[in-house]
């Protein structure tokens, strides 16, 4: 069975890079990694918490220097995403990460849009672009990451807010979101993964979001569920994420089911795939046999998706249908 039409809404693009691609860009880049092989640094995907995929993850990052790095990285990830069953992806990416390393933002900006703008014709997938905050950075970092990608904006369709998220509420960036929004920015963040349910509140009640990324920790707070049940604000739940973090010991743990039993609007997707062990089907087939998932389920999951999406009108139902029919 094909898997079904679904749109993936958490994915951050540097997430996607595969040890093969890592060595061929450092290859080209004339840098020299810290692993001999792609076997040993793929053996050193293993994480004990946030943080600790966090080190890795920048460090990895150095291969990416050029329009030309990153336009393979968001090729590769979209070829891959064509097999997933994705037809829409809201992908995320941290230009303070490249900018800390002396790449201009504008280069970023350019090589991901250069995929992006061909993936309707080459794969068959619509595409929108979230810029994320990196939250264990300063609030001035933030607003300055946002000024320097004011002539970029036609090419963003919301911000975002990740990285290490203990100790770095939501509130902390009160004044890039204002920015954001009258800038006519959608906008979403990472709250309730690591940090609290009050985190959720925050980013609900101060950045405004339209979306909550992973948010697995409202549970933990019934009147946040009834919120976010009544407004039917978006989850982007990661489940193989979730474990490969030890947000939950076992996937079997996970809260999913009394997630979907609440009421609330969950979808699932890949976070950080290269790193976390699968793709967004990969999660869909995970989830389905780790805590016995009906395909009536999985519907509900891609269809939530596309309602979660920030297409317009037209092309969601145009989804829907295409998912009605599979």
């Amino acid at each position: 069975m094909p898997p079904l039409p679904k749109a993936e809404l958490h994915l951050h693009i540097e997430g996607t890079l595969e040890p093969d691609l890592a060595f061929a860009l450092a290859e080209r880049n004339g840098i020299e990694l810290p692993y001999a092989t792609q076997e040993e640094l793929r053996a050193a995907y293993s994480f004990t918490d946030l943080q600790d995929f966090l080190n890795l993850y920048y460090a990895l990052m150095a291969v990416l220097r050029t329009e030309d790095d990153f336009a393979d990285l968001t090729n590769a990830y979209l070829a891959r995403a064509r097999e997933q069953g994705v037809r829409h992806a809201e992908i995320f990416f941290d230009p303070q990460a490249h900018t800390a390393r002396g790449v201009d933002i504008g280069t970023v900006i350019r090589g991901l849009t250069r995929a992006l703008d061909a993936a309707p014709r080459t794969y068959g997938i619509t595409t929108r672009l979230i810029m994320c905050f990196l939250r264990d950075e300063t609030a001035e970092s933030a607003l300055a990451t946002f000024e320097s990608a004011r002539p970029y904006l036609d090419r963003i369709t919301a911000v975002g807010l990740d990285s290490a998220e203990v100790g770095h509420p939501p509130s902390k960036f009160r004044e890039v979101y204002a920015l954001a929004r009258e800038a006519g920015l959608k906008c979403v963040a990472h709250a309730g993964e690591e940090g609290p349910p009050a985190y959720v509140w925050e980013a609900l009640d101060i950045l405004g979001v339209d979306r909550v990324d992973h948010g697995v920790r409202c549970l933990e707070d019934e009147t946040l569920v009834a919120r976010l049940v009544a407004d039917q604000v978006p989850l982007t739940v990661c489940p193989l994420s979730n474990v490969r973090l030890r947000v939950v010991d076992r996937l079997a743990d996970h809260p999913l089911p009394a997630m979907l039993d609440a009421g609330l609007l969950v979808t699932v997707n890949s976070d950080d795939p290269s790193y976390f062990g699968g793709y967004v089907q990969d999660n869909f087939t995970a989830v389905r046999d780790a805590l016995g998932l009906d395909q009536a389920t999985l519907r509900t999951l891609a269809r939530n998706s596309f309602q979660a999406s920030f297409l317009d009108e037209e092309t969601r139902a145009a989804y829907l249908e295409e998912l009605d029919a599979s």
